[in-house]
């Protein structure tokens, strides 16, 4: 069965490839690079609308930036984030206050570009973004609910919950959660997806309807149940994309998780039962897909694309429902995407608005669903296309790790800070660090095979260890970074190399010696032939960024490309077996090797793959920190031990 799966993955990768060489013009760089550049020239600064229109808070946008938070992921391109930067900072004040935000209306759609104020945050640290995401936080907690507890819509939407609700809200209200610790807020979070899942799931096609009135009041809403009467392709979309970016946030070990990923796979099931055989796409009307007037329609099927290939990677869905998704993903480039000179693109297909009750009424009826206007370059449909496109180029690799854990440690390079809220937390070479010091762009390196990420807040064990393929090791603590540094001890390190024999993959990442412990770190080192040496190499002054460059050659024993590497400030490694070199530059041993038992030890001397030289908003163009890190990934997978 698994090679039949594959054998249908390498068709579908011929078809993309096949209908990308068709295009009008050859596209060089990858689908959602060429998408985001086109998005970039047609609305500077995001803004989408005309120039003399009122240009506010809003959802669209959202879903935009959305997209390009996933292409700069992606790409380690810094214009991306340039982008998403300059385009909320148009409605941020210096004091975080939102000029164009109405709290009273108290919309979920207002919600959704939070996201990007989070982001911005966690990159910048810049409290003024931490200011205004807290204000639509606080609209959630005193946003107006139904007898069951579910968000209504809109204020001009009583008791109603609709699915494009549940994209608006939920993703942001969870990673608020999560980096501004409101554990309680989960449990009301997985409520919003249960009332949902409870009251519009349809028993006989598994499918979801678009709104749900409790009150049964709503000209709209069937009077015996509240539910609208049609299964909107868009409505499904939101409702599977925020599953799949909600379940990022929601703690590993929280009961609702499971909950969560039942119905993300019901969602799954259920779409594609009705994807259309011959195109891969997903009609306006789901299930009336040979109904007079019904059409395929490309924000929904880029959603879905989205959903299945996310869904997938991260371990929620079956490995076969990838193939769909790049089935769809086919699609979706086939019939709607069309090309033209440089970065022109254009995506088409896309229903403008759909939604229920208003004035002008909307219905909610079949009739109404298929005669909204379609329209090209929709700024939410585009931001679908994004993700969408940022999912599929990972797809080739997404399960490669597919039931792996990464490991980071957080004893030894126990660093600690203060947030906006007074509470130290973890940073310095973490996953969910998203700064200059963070690891997050190494992280989504790992999770874009297939991986979980993980982290290590106390003493390595080998029952703490064994939950993991693969631990790194970062930089370890020194007085002057730590006040109450946990140097290796050698019990530690006797454990780490127990866990190493059994088939373990280390990664040890060194720093100069005025920045990292190497004395105690050898203790470890040592049990493999490796010792850092107590030098110091590549000084740099300033931005004079050659003093810090290394040459990656190809075809080496790591890396399957040639790279300009940025190791600033490093230490130099000394071996002897069953250490081997693995990369030297001018001489000096930079990156070494040692296979210890069934497991493999790695050892650099510098944490160069950290965000402020991978995630492109600094180094200059030659240095290619973040693709070099793909490889280096890449290796680290091939020397876990295949299970049994």
């Amino acid at each position: 069965m698994k090679s039949y799966h594959v054998f249908v993955r390498l068709i579908v990768l011929a078809g993309i490839a096949a209908s990308v060489s068709s295009n009008a013009l050859a596209q060089q760089s990858p689908w959602s690079e060429r998408a985001a550049n086109a998005a970039i020239a047609r609305w500077p600064d995001g803004r989408f609308v005309p120039a003399d229109a009122k240009w506010v808070w809003n959802y669209e946008l959202g879903t935009l930036l959305d997209g390009m938070d996933a292409v700069w992921f992606n790409s380690a391109d810094g214009r991306y984030f340039n982008y998403i930067k300059a385009s909320v900072d148009q409605f941020v004040e210096p004091d975080g206050s939102i000029p164009t935000w109405k709290p009273e209306e108290n919309q979920l759609d207002s919600i959704l570009l939070a996201r990007q104020l989070l982001l911005l945050y966690r990159v910048t640290l810049d409290k003024r973004y931490a200011t205004a995401a807290t204000l639509l936080y606080q609209q959630l907690l005193h946003q107006p609910r139904n007898a069951s507890g579910g968000f209504w819509h809109k204020q001009k939407y009583p008791n109603q919950m609709w699915l494009d609700g549940l994209y608006m809200a939920e993703p942001f209200y969870a990673e608020y959660a999560s980096i501004f610790h409101h554990p309680e807020a989960f449990a009301d979070i997985a409520h919003q997806f249960a009332l949902m899942d409870e009251h519009a799931r349809d028993p006989r096609t598994g499918l979801l309807y678009h709104g749900w009135d409790q009150s049964k009041k709503e000209r709209w809403a069937d009077s015996k149940t509240g539910l609208s009467s049609e299964f909107w392709a868009r409505g499904m979309g939101w409702h599977m994309m925020a599953l799949v970016d909600t379940l990022d946030y929601l703690p590993e070990n929280d009961p609702a998780r499971p909950q969560l990923i039942s119905f993300l796979r019901r969602d799954a099931a259920a779409i594609l039962h009705y994807q259309d055989g011959a195109s891969g796409l997903w009609y306006q009307v789901l299930d009336k897909g040979g109904v007079k007037g019904n059409y395929l329609e490309s924000s929904a099927s880029c959603m879905f694309v989205y959903a299945l290939a996310k869904g997938v990677r991260r371990g929620y869905l079956p490995v076969d429902n990838l193939a769909a998704a790049e089935r769809g993903y086919h699609g979706i480039l086939d019939r709607f995407i069309h090309g033209g000179p440089g970065d022109e693109v254009t995506l088409t297909g896309t229903v403008k608005a759909a939604g229920l009750g208003g004035d002008p009424y909307r219905d909610g009826s079949y009739a109404y669903y298929i005669g909204e206007k379609i329209v090209d370059n929709d700024a939410k449909g585009v931001g679908a296309f994004l993700l969408a496109s940022a999912e599929i180029e990972n797809a080739s690799n997404a399960t490669l790790a597919r039931g792996n854990t990464v490991l980071v440690d957080a004893w030894f390079n126990s660093q600690q800070r203060a947030d906006t809220t007074g509470r130290q937390v973890s940073f310095h070479y973490k996953w969910d660090d998203l700064s200059n010091s963070g690891f997050s762009f190494f992280g989504h390196i790992f999770r874009s095979f297939g991986a979980q990420t993980s982290t290590l807040y106390q003493a390595p064990t080998l029952a703490e260890l064994s939950r993991a393929q693969v631990y790194i090791i970062v930089s370890p603590d020194i007085p002057a970074k730590n006040p109450n540094p946990h140097y290796m001890q050698p019990e530690d390190a006797d454990q780490i190399a127990a866990w190493v024999k059994a088939g373990g993959v280390l990664a040890i990442f060194e720093n100069d010696p005025a920045n990292a412990d190497l004395e105690h770190m050898n203790i470890l080192a040592e049990h493999f032939g490796i010792h850092f040496n107590n030098v110091l190499r590549n000084r740099v002054d300033g931005n004079k960024f050659a003093m810090g460059k290394v040459p990656i050659a190809a075809g080496g024993p790591i890396f399957q490309h040639a790279h300009t590497a940025y190791m600033k400030e490093i230490c130099t490694i000394s071996v002897q077996s069953p250490a081997v070199s693995a990369l030297r530059d001018q001489g000096d041993i930079l990156m070494a090797t040692a296979k210890f038992g069934k497991g493999t030890v790695f050892a650099t001397v510098d944490p160069w793959l950290y965000n402020e030289y991978t995630d492109g908003r600094k180094l200059p163009a030659e240095y290619d920190n973040y693709a070099a890190g793909k490889d280096l990934a890449r290796w680290i997978f091939a020397q876990v031990p295949q299970r049994p």
